[in-house]
């Protein structure tokens, strides 16, 4: 535990920052996960819905510090890629 008037305020703010991160990229992981069974259900409709609100998210947690900037820009390449192969084979 910290000792100092300074570690301890930092230690407080520290937790309230790994639990704002925690909610934010739970609710990432879940858009994604969603966008992702759209696209291997065949759902080209829901997949074209959900990818806005899923790259807004990934942009918005990359802005926030949540998830690093080119790893934002990666997983929406990549989502925009599965997109495309589904739009294609339909």
């Amino acid at each position: 535990m910290a000792n100092h008037k300074a570690a301890i305020k930092k230690a407080r703010q520290d937790e309230k920052r790994r639990l704002r991160n925690r909610g934010h990229r739970s609710r990432l992981a879940t858009a994604v996960k969603k966008f992702r069974r759209a696209v291997s259900d065949g759902d080209l409709d829901a997949a074209k819905g959900l990818l806005p609100s899923t790259l807004s998210l990934l942009d918005r947690s990359a802005k926030l510090g949540i998830i690093h900037d080119n790893g934002a820009a990666r997983r929406k390449s990549r989502l925009t890629k599965a997109l495309n192969r589904l739009a294609a084979s339909a």
